[in-house]
């Protein structure tokens, strides 16, 4: 048995034909549709982009406790238990934040991986010299990332130089090399469609469209102060990256077809969260409540032994899911710690998965879904307190400074860090602004406001949706200042 996970990042769901989006060009997302089963009800948990990783891992939320940063020593590794367990794993990828301070214990994790530079700014070919850059839209003037991109795009004036084909012709060589051998897993991870929208001439044809205007394809974090036209530009942009990924995509599709691998091979394809175009007047993420537009996410699943196919499901499944299904799949047993649960049942004959689920970053909001509403619990107060739990003290790309280290506390451990101790150190929300804060506690009916414009006003509901988030809180062994923080008496 085999499995193939295709990840995508920032991937947005309610652009995807699957999903309903009638004006992208992105066939081969209709075709994988028809392959699988595709999930109604997937969200986010632990955000953004390493957070999630770990998620992926670990079968279990990371944001209650740690911000960004790398899988710790007592964390059960998804990869690597295949791996101990006669399990052949690699990783392609071109997500140069694995090779980062807080993300550089991941990709040793499995057993080979390659990685492909060049991505959003990417520290790569070196110039002193500073590069040509044309009147742009927000441009991030003076940040390295932003005069970086600049740099690497003067090496990817080909479409094949570019990260993503690079990675999906690793993925797809690893694929040929081995189809006739059993019990490997692959993950072909690209950061595309993330900003920058960076793509070939030959995708933004599929969007033709009159614009003059300043270059725009890398929107800032922050609410929308662009032109109408600008707007437009700029979401085209990520169309036109969208249906790029559309295209490796179906590379990957016609080797399943080509190699018969449909017969034993499973196949996940997913993302680790959406981005916001505009909607709700914000650009990106981290400075606004988790709207769905970040946080109900694509996901579709073939599983040769139950061979579902052309189908779709509404139980409520997370990216803590995935773990538990490969290690399901593989006959591996998965340890005690993760929480995650395995999807082969659901697939197979629409078994339940759980009445509720959490998702958030740590120190924003913490968010709970039934599915049919949404909750977001706000700080307080001045959202502390606030604590970091950790042995591997590192940020998204340095280490803690020195001035972070002289206080912290010995915390006792929890039953997940495997009889280990950590360093409980005062924290502060890093990937998330006040602004996400600033609304305060908002509750949707999706059924009757999918949109998310119309926030309730239901004490009893409210109340309802609290015990829930409490009870989830409590299995995750969330620490108690996180109740504090929030304002929830137990």
């Amino acid at each position: 048995m085999r499995a193939i996970m295709v990840m995508f990042d920032s991937l947005n769901r309610r652009m995807l034909p699957p999903y309903g989006c009638d004006w992208t060009h992105a066939p081969n997302f209709a075709r994988l549709a028809q392959r699988t089963v595709t999930f109604e009800n997937c969200y986010v948990g632990s955000m953004p982009c390493m957070p999630a990783r770990r998620d992926l891992h670990t079968g279990r939320y990371s944001f209650l406790h740690r911000s960004w940063g790398p899988i710790e020593p007592f964390d059960n590794s998804m990869p690597q238990i295949l791996r101990q367990n006669g399990v052949y794993t690699h990783l392609s990828t071109d997500h140069y934040h694995y090779f980062e301070d807080g993300g550089c214990t991941y990709h040793n994790r499995y057993t080979t991986w390659d990685f492909h530079r060049g991505q959003e700014g990417d520290p790569w070919w070196g110039q002193v010299q500073e590069p040509e850059i044309p009147e742009t839209v927000a441009a991030r003037t003076g940040h390295p990332r932003w005069r970086q991109d600049w740099i690497n795009r003067q090496f990817m004036g080909r479409e094949e130089q570019q990260p993503q084909p690079r990675t999906f012709a690793a993925g797809i060589d690893f694929i040929r090399r081995n189809a006739d051998q059993q019990n490997w897993f692959l993950q072909i991870e690209t950061f595309d469609p993330h900003e920058p929208f960076f793509s070939q001439k030959q995708y933004k044809d599929l969007y033709p469209h009159d614009y003059n205007g300043r270059h725009f394809d890398w929107p800032p974090y922050r609410q929308v102060e662009e032109t109408a036209d600008e707007m437009k530009h700029g979401r085209l942009q990520y169309a036109a990256l969208l249906s790029m990924c559309d295209h490796y995509m179906g590379q990957v599709l016609n080797l399943m077809d080509d190699l018969r691998l449909w017969d034993d091979t499973m196949l996940i394809v997913c993302t680790d969260h959406g981005f916001f175009l505009g909607e709700h007047d914000w650009w990106a993420k981290n400075n606004m409540p988790l709207w769905n537009e970040v946080a109900h996410t694509p996901l579709f699943i073939w599983d040769p032994r139950s061979r579902k196919a052309g189908e779709r499901r509404a139980q409520l499944t997370q990216m803590i899911d995935f773990p538990a299904t490969l290690l399901d799949f593989f006959g591996v047993e998965r340890p005690a710690e993760m929480q995650g649960l395995p999807l082969g049942a659901v697939i197979a004959g629409h078994a339940t998965t759980r009445p509720a689920l959490i998702f958030g970053y740590h120190g924003g909001p913490v968010n709970m879904t039934d599915g049919r509403y949404v909750y977001m619990r706000a700080a307080a107060d001045d959202n502390t307190p606030l604590y970091e739990y950790t042995i591997m003290p590192t940020h998204m790309n340095r280490l803690f400074d020195a001035g972070e280290l002289p206080v912290w506390d010995k915390a006792e451990p929890f039953a997940f860090t495997q009889n280990c101790p950590l360093m409980k150190i005062p924290g502060r929300a890093s990937h998330v602004a006040p602004t996400a804060h600033a609304m305060g506690n908002l509750l949707y009916d999706l059924h009757n406001d999918p949109g998310q414009e119309n926030p309730l006003h239901d004490p009893a509901l409210e109340q309802r949706m609290i015990d829930l988030m409490v009870g989830l809180m409590q299995a995750n062994e969330a620490p108690p200042e996180q109740y504090e923080r929030l304002g929830i008496v137990l």
